[in-house]
C-alpha cells in the first residue's frame, strides 16, 4: 500500500508534539500488540490524520479518540464520515493533559484497551493518567521515544537498573518492548527512533491495602539522590535504626542503590513503612 498523504493536509505543530505515522505498517504491529479483534473498544489518544484509526476500524474495533487539534478533527470527520454515522468511530475534542477516563462517558461500564501514537513529551502523564485511575484498560499499546519504552521495560537478567517509571508502570502491569519504530516511519521526522510497548494484565490490587500516594513518595524519596544509597536517602524520613533493620528482614543490602531494588522489595518496603488502608 501506498503512503498515506492526509498526514500533508495541513502542517504539524511542534507545540503539540505532532508526528505522523505515515505507511499502514506500524498501526499493523500496534494493533498486533495489543490483540485488536472486533468487537474491542478502543481508546485511541492522538489521532491526527486517522492512519492507526483506519487499521483499528479495519479490525472490526469500536474506536473512541481524543484530539486536541481541531484542524486534525476536520480531516477526520471528512475522512471518516461513515464510521461516525455508524457509531464505530467517537471523536471527543479535549486536553488529554486535564483528563482522567471517568470523563469519557462512552467507557463507563465497558472493557477498553488502549492504541496510541502519543507526543513525546506527554508520554509521563499518559502512562499515568491511563493506569493510575478507578478506570483501567484491559492492556495499552503506546508509541514512544525508545529509550523511553527501554527504560521501563528493564531486566534485572540483563544488569538493567530501575527508575521511578519504570516501577511505576510495573505497580500496575506487566510492560514489554514490542519493536523499534525508525523515524522514517513519521512526518515530520522525529530525531530519535520510536519504540512499541505493551502493557498488559493491568490491575491496581496492590493499593487495595496501601496508599498509592504514599508509595509514590516512598519511590520519589528513594531516588531522591541518585548517586546516594537507599539507606541514605530513605534517613531523611524515617529513622535509620528501624531503616537498618527493616532491611535486613526484607533482605536488601544496606548499601543498595534506589536502582538496584526490585519492584516487590519496594512493595514489601512500603507494606512496613507505610500505614494500611
Amino acid at each position: 500500500m501506498s503512503k498515506i498523504q492526509s498526514s500533508q493536509k495541513f502542517e504539524t505543530k511542534k507545540s503539540l508534539g505532532q508526528h505522523f505515522l505515515t505507511t499502514p505498517t506500524v498501526p499493523r504491529w500496534m494493533c498486533d500488540a495489543a490483540g485488536v479483534t472486533a468487537g474491542d473498544t478502543v481508546l485511541e489518544i492522538g489521532p491526527g490524520t486517522g492512519i492507526l484509526t483506519r487499521e483499528i476500524l479495519a479490525r472490526g474495533a469500536r474506536v473512541i479518540a481524543l484530539e486536541a487539534d481541531p484542524r486534525a478533527i476536520a480531516v477526520l470527520k471528512n475522512d471518516f464520515a461513515a464510521e461516525i454515522t455508524d457509531g464505530s468511530l467517537t471523536i471527543h475534542h479535549c486536553d488529554v493533559r486535564t483528563l482522567t477516563l471517568t470523563d469519557i462517558p462512552t467507557l463507563h461500564h465497558q472493557a477498553f484497551k488502549v492504541v496510541a501514537n502519543i507526543p513525546y513529551y506527554l508520554s509521563g502523564l499518559l502512562f499515568r493518567t491511563m493506569l493510575e485511575g478507578d478506570m483501567q484498560p484491559q492492556n495499552l499499546v503506546f508509541l514512544v521515544q525508545k529509550e523511553v519504552a527501554k527504560r521501563i521495560c528493564v531486566a534485572k537478567e540483563r544488569g538493567e537498573k530501575e527508575s521511578i517509571l519504570s516501577l511505576s508502570v510495573k505497580v500496575f502491569g506487566e510492560p514489554h518492548y514490542i519493536k523499534t519504530v525508525s523515524k522514517g516511519h513519521f512526518s515530520p521526522a522525529p530525531k530519535i527512533d520510536s519504540g512499541i510497548i505493551l502493557i498488559e494484565h493491568i490491575q491496581n490490587d496492590v493499593f487495595k491495602t496501601l496508599s498509592q500516594e504514599q508509595f509514590f513518595e516512598l519511590l520519589h524519596i528513594g531516588f531522591g539522590q541518585k548517586r546516594k544509597q537507599l539507606l541514605g536517602n530513605l534517613s531523611k524520613r524515617y529513622d535509620k535504626n528501624l531503616l537498618t533493620h527493616i532491611f535486613s528482614t526484607v533482605g536488601l543490602p544496606l548499601m543498595v542503590r534506589a536502582e538496584d531494588v526490585p519492584l516487590q522489595k519496594w512493595l514489601e518496603l512500603g507494606k512496613v513503612l507505610l500505614p494500611q488502608t
